[in-house]
């Protein structure tokens, strides 16, 4: 059987809106499941593809002050 999980995770996720997508976010976070943990991977890919280098630069910058 052949899995995407980015491409079933982009799907489960494409037709959110800002606060649905927020909402999943802060769940997953909050319930520090280890089964949430793909998707928010492949939700920073997005955000990274999607962003600038300044703030690339940002958020490489907050995780290593917070790790």
């Amino acid at each position: 059987m052949d899995l995407d999980l980015r491409q079933a995770v982009l799907q489960n996720i494409k037709n959110k809106s800002e606060d649905q997508l927020k909402d999943m976010v802060e769940s997953a976070i909050e319930e520090h499941e280890e089964k949430t943990l793909p998707g928010l991977g492949v939700l920073f890919e997005v955000v990274w593809q999607n962003v600038d280098n300044s703030t690339q630069e940002q958020l490489i910058k907050a995780l290593s002050k917070n790790i």
